[in-house]
């Protein structure tokens, strides 16, 4: 069972905060599981994932094997973008679930990359072999998936070190004041609508980092180039959001119609990373989806 030691520089965290740093292939939401179930111990005894930790803490994890049903191969067409031996990046269509879970057991990536190539990590469980990252269903564009353990804990730690690039292409509504610049600040919890994130108080939530800027105003609309420099959930729609341009198809914090869009206009343009194995850096870029064509933009 592994063992961590609290030092000053994280006593006052909350537990699931500081493991979901800590633990590099671990969601928060399976820490908070982990907590939940008796797996992660303060001091040998059970806690809440909101615990505050103290230095001089002790922390012991455990991680027992995911449990599932078994998930099936399933031919689906896949966009590849790049392979070889360690990993596979590929151009996400909208629509597409990324791993089996309550209400989407099948006809996810994961079952159609299971055809593909059959081996995978296998850190990540049964449910998610070889997903270092996630879109949401309805964002298209790039994602690298792991062939092997190794690649896995490499590019988690990328990811977890800030060290990945990633550019995603917004269609939001209206226009902007500001064409360019950062929005830094909080993201947690909704406080009344628990499947919403919101922009929050620093003590309630993660700081989150996005740069922006408008590369074309349409009648109604314009089109945002988005870099990230943090990973939260939602983390574009929110702060899209926040600025007051939420983005056109975004049911959730836009339009409640979509404002006549299918899905919400979110698109993992590029993604850049160094290979795990040779440390080069690999840059990736994925075409421009035809709903964003069909919008009418003509910068790209």
């Amino acid at each position: 069972m592994p063992v961590i030691r609290i030092t000053q520089e994280h006593a006052g965290s909350r537990l699931d905060h500081f493991l979901s740093h800590e633990i590099a292939h671990l969601s928060r939401a399976r820490i908070q599981g982990l907590i939940k179930s008796g797996c992660i111990l303060l001091n040998d005894r059970p806690v809440k994932p909101g615990a505050k930790i103290r230095m001089g803490d002790v922390v012991a994890v455990e991680e027992p094997p995911v449990i599932s049903t078994k998930t099936e191969a399933e031919e689906i067409p896949l966009e590849v973008l790049h392979e070889d031996d360690d990993l596979i990046v590929l151009n996400k269509a909208a629509g597409l679930v990324v791993h089996p879970a309550a209400g989407n057991w099948n006809h996810t990536l994961v079952n159609a990359l299971l055809h593909h190539c059959p081996m995978l990590s296998g850190i990540g469980g049964e449910q998610r072999p070889g997903i270092v990252h996630r879109l949401d269903k309805e964002t298209s564009g790039c994602i690298v998936v792991a062939k092997n353990d190794f690649t896995h804990q490499n590019l988690s730690q990328q990811f977890a070190g800030r060290k990945i690039l990633k550019v995603y292409l917004a269609l939001v509504s209206g226009h902007l004041k500001t064409k360019s610049g950062l929005i830094e600040n909080s993201i947690g919890r909704h406080p009344v609508h628990r499947k919403k994130m919101a922009v929050v108080n620093e003590s309630r939530g993660r700081n989150s980092k996005t740069s922006y800027r408008v590369l074309e105003e349409l009648e109604n609309a314009s089109l945002v180039e988005c870099t990230l420099h943090t990973g939260r959930t939602h983390q574009i729609r929110v702060h899209m959001k926040h600025l007051g341009h939420p983005l056109l198809g975004d049911k959730l914090y836009g339009a409640k119609n979509g404002d006549g869009f299918a899905r919400q206009m979110l698109h993992a343009r590029k993604l850049g990373f160094f290979h795990p194995r040779n440390s080069e850096w690999m840059e990736f870029q994925s075409p421009i989806p035809a709903d964003f064509l069909q919008a009418g933009i003509q910068t790209i």
